[in-house]
């Protein structure tokens, strides 16, 4: 019982840390980008396990929670509309979070 145990802890903790090593990122399009695009990018986040956190709706974007692997594969997927991606944070006036 206790050999089965340790395999199961031990299967589960790549899971984990994929899991832990997920970043919030903020990714935006250029106004004429078709919405083809941002769905392929959207896509492509949950089918490697990451999440859409928010869509926006004044701007062609969203927010994600994914690996950096991710998002960068996310960059190259169409050359003619390049997103920009940055990573979200916390911002303050006072330059302290």
């Amino acid at each position: 019982m206790k050999l089965f145990l340790y395999s199961l802890v031990l299967g589960l903790l790549p899971l984990a840390q994929a899991v832990s090593s997920q970043k919030s990122f903020i990714v935006t399009y250029p106004k004429d980008t078709p919405d083809s695009i941002l769905t392929s990018a959207k896509d492509a986040i949950t089918e490697a396990g990451g999440l859409i956190t928010h869509e926006y709706h004044l701007i062609k974007g969203f927010a994600a929670k994914a690996s950096a692997s991710v998002i960068e594969n996310v960059s190259t997927l169409s050359s003619t509309y390049s997103p920009s991606i940055e990573e979200d944070e916390i911002v303050s006036i006072a330059g302290d979070a």
